[in-house]
């Protein structure tokens, strides 16, 4: 259970500052003798844990009510991950780079005429991720739209599409041909006031909704204009009547700014045999991110503080990555940064995206794709770190779930690398639906989300509850050891498993196949990672 010292801290947390969720952490002197699977699985500790998640929540608290990527709230967890670790005597490395930052305040979409018409985001247009700030009323202008079957669709894709009689006025540009980006970005070069992206239309509802039904698009980079998606029928309506005047109102912030992974590394063991393990630091822009990924932070940090004076044979590397939200940007960066040779020296890589779901189930990467459901087996190696973990949940009795390698988080990089670093690692789910046999394996309740504060404000310790969201965690209260949105059940048992496979590898990764691709591409001399401070 919950301490009522943990009770008492969160109550007053809402005044902590940096410094003091810095006192608040207080971690345990790292022991030398954390040198077994044992000894290191009780020094972590759920206690541990939470300090951690507790400073991330006064972090989050301080700084406007997230830590996202780009805001005060991550800029202020990366100083906290990066100070324990450097008082802990890692090596610290801070890896800046930039990113594409887009945050949505409100936006409204209606056709003024003829036959005003409201539209509703999320059921007839979606704001375009990246869309530019404005407030535009102006007369529709279909551009090189393909509306006979096949329809295949280049609209937008040329400057040539566009003449004079695009500038000021809402472009309607077909899908097809070339990324949505590419369409708006050519339409703002050309004066478009604002744009709309209709789906293509190929092909035939029943064979292909997807290219019929209401368009989600997603810019890539900033732009400087407002952009909307709908469905192909809507588009169609607007491209067969002419004169249609229509009002877009977008309020975002779309800009290039900067952030940075944090990257600790011990100073001892093979530097040519190097085990990794990773988690994002970041949440989304509207939420303090408790679970997602709070969790898989605050483990990680307090099993890299606990193995801070653990003598091992291979280098361990730990890393807390940067606009994981933005599409694994940070793990991505830096996969790319190093050189074949340096990819070489990393063994495998070991992810931990979200261990702590509300409605939880264990999942643990599909390495070797037993469960042969949606992407394939992992790299050569997988297989064997997946078995570790299934170790760890078999001796202690508990069932696990094979979790698809989907690449919808950081080991996505790794796992698509020229040398196919072997990845594994830890997932309590998101937003897929619990099931019966779920409930029979775990408890909860069957028809919600594995994590039902997935990518919401209410991923806190502080969630506002009402109506049937209140209904659903007094149930999860009454099932479970809880603390706001995090299933401490969970917290604590994927921490220990966490700690197994770090350390087991660390200490002997003879069970992970020789790379044919690493092993020509290893060098004679070790490799570092960089300076302090600096990559």
């Amino acid at each position: 259970m919950v301490s009522r010292t943990v009770r008492k801290t969160l109550a007053v947390i809402g005044a902590a500052s940096l410094v003091g969720a810095l006192a608040l952490a207080n971690p345990a002197q790292a022991s030398s003798n954390n040198n077994s699977v044992r000894k290191l699985t009780k020094a972590v500790t759920l206690g541990g844990v939470l300090r951690h998640e507790i400073a991330f929540q006064a972090i989050g608290s301080l700084s406007g009510g997230n830590r996202g990527s780009g805001l005060a709230g991550y800029d202020r967890s990366a100083d906290y991950v990066a100070t324990l670790l450097r008082l802990a005597g890692y090596q610290v490395t801070r890896q800046p780079f930039p990113f594409n930052y887009f945050e949505e305040f409100g936006s409204s979409f209606e056709q003024i005429s003829p036959n005003p018409t409201v539209y509703e985001e999320g059921v007839t247009y979606s704001l375009a991720d990246y869309a530019g700030s404005g407030d535009v009323t102006a007369e529709v202008v279909p551009v090189d739209l393909a509306l006979t079957p096949p329809r295949a669709s280049t609209s937008g894709c040329e400057p040539a599409d566009f003449t004079a009689a695009v500038v000021d006025k809402v472009v309607l540009l077909q899908r097809g041909g070339c990324p949505f980006g590419q369409k708006v970005m050519t339409a703002e070069a050309a004066g478009a006031a604002a744009v709309i992206l209709m789906n293509q239309g190929d092909g035939t509802p029943e064979a292909n909704p997807d290219r019929y039904s209401l368009l989600l698009p997603t810019l890539g980079a900033p732009v400087g204009i407002p952009a909307v998606g709908v469905s192909y029928a809507t588009g169609e309506g607007f491209a067969n009547t002419p004169g249609t005047v229509v009002r877009i109102t977008a309020d975002t912030t779309s800009e290039v700014r900067q952030t940075e992974n944090v990257i600790a590394e011990s100073r001892g063991g093979d530097p040519r045999n190097v085990v990794m393990a990773g988690a994002h630091l970041d949440s989304e822009p509207d939420t303090v991110g408790i679970n997602d990924n709070g969790s898989g932070s605050a483990a990680l940090l307090e099993v890299a503080l606990q193995m801070a004076k653990t003598k091992t044979p291979n280098k361990t590397r730990f890393a807390w990555w940067g606009a994981e939200e933005a599409n694994l940007i940070g793990s991505t960066f830096y996969v790319n940064s190093l050189t074949p040779e340096q990819q070489a020296d990393i063994t495998l890589y070991l992810n931990f995206d979200m261990i702590a779901s509300a409605n939880y189930i264990l999942g643990v990467y599909d390495g070797d794709n037993s469960a042969g459901e949606g992407s394939p087996a992992g790299p050569p190696g997988s297989a064997e770190i997946e078995a570790v973990f299934q170790d760890f949940f078999a001796d202690r009795g508990l069932p696990t779930r094979a979790a698809d390698f989907t690449g919808r988080s950081d080991y996505g990089p790794f796992i698509a690398a020229g040398v196919n670093i072997p990845a594994g690692g830890l997932f309590t789910g998101a937003e897929v639906h619990k099931t019966a046999q779920d409930v029979a394996d775990y408890g909860g309740v069957e028809g919600e989300q594995y994590d039902p504060c997935y990518h919401d404000p209410c991923d806190s310790l502080f969630p506002v509850r009402n109506g049937a969201d209140a209904a659903l965690y007094a149930e999860l209260d009454r099932q479970y050891d809880m603390l706001g949105n995090l299933n401490l059940e969970a917290l604590d048992v994927n921490s220990d498993a966490m700690a197994t496979a770090m350390l087991t590898f660390a200490l002997d990764t003879s069970s992970i196949p020789e790379r044919t691709t690493a092993a020509a591409a290893r060098t004679a001399g070790p490799f570092y990672i960089g300076k302090e401070g600096s990559i």
